[in-house]
């Protein structure tokens, strides 16, 4: 089990820290936009201890107008860590599309979960 914390969001890169928080070797991480996988992402080890530094790249295709939701996951657990969401265009304040685009991706990964599911019990 693993604990983010973001840390910051500068030059177009997504910084956090990954915590262990019990058991588990180190993470594979999976971060996905718009239901594809974001590349460049690296997850450095910070000094040990069950610590790592996660460097998110914000693809160019992502910079666009509205609402950009990226999900954070532990790839060998599937379990989700986090997301963040860029939000470009007009001024967008207490805007409910970041939080439907949110529930989105989520069910994305439910229905991808849900397909992987009903593949094993054949």
């Amino acid at each position: 089990m693993f604990e983010l914390t973001k840390i910051a969001l500068t030059e177009g890169v997504w910084q956090g820290v990954l915590t262990r928080i019990e058991g588990a070797a180190e993470p594979r991480i999976d971060v996905r936009h718009l239901d594809r996988p974001v590349k460049g992402v690296t997850l450095q080890a910070d000094g040990g201890g069950g610590r790592w530094m996660l460097r998110i790249p914000i693809p160019a295709v992502a910079i666009a107008d509205g609402v950009q939701t990226f999900t954070i996951r532990e790839a060998e657990t599937d379990t989700d860590l986090g997301s963040f969401t860029l939000i470009a265009g007009e001024a967008l304040a207490d805007d409910i599309r970041a939080e439907v685009d949110l529930l989105r991706a989520e069910l994305d990964m439910l229905k991808r979960a849900f397909r992987r599911h009903c593949l094993e019990t054949r």
